[in-house]
């Protein structure tokens, strides 16, 4: 992956085409990009960032951000009401549940990792 102004590339490569290419991930549009090697699919990718903010701009909508702070789990039916009865009994609602338990997941992996 490739980051620039909080926006993440993929990176994927065709050995057909012999080219380099990628699309901005975790928003909805659709916003690909191209290259022959590193230097060039970096600037793409920079390139297509720079116009889609511009072309918000000149439009005067508000940009897709990726990671807004709220994303959708399916749980299933049995997992969704032993969290809330979990959550309940401890009196915290299932939002507050899952960030702690999101939190304390990634800083164990962490912890591991490092």
């Amino acid at each position: 992956m490739m980051q620039y102004k909080d926006y993440f590339g993929s990176i994927h490569y065709s050995d057909e085409d012999k080219i380099f290419y990628g699309k901005v991930e975790y928003i909805r549009s659709l916003i690909s990009f191209e290259g022959e090697d590193v230097a060039s699919l970096r600037e793409s990718f920079e390139g297509v960032i720079d116009d889609y903010l511009a072309l918000c701009d000149e439009k005067g909508i508000e940009p897709e951000k990726p990671f807004k702070g709220s994303f959708n789990v399916r749980v299933g039916s049995k997992m969704h009401r032993q969290a809330a009865l979990f959550a309940q009994q401890r009196g915290l609602n299932l939002n507050k549940l899952v960030t702690d338990a999101l939190e304390r997941y990634l800083t164990e992996d962490s912890l591991e990792k490092g």
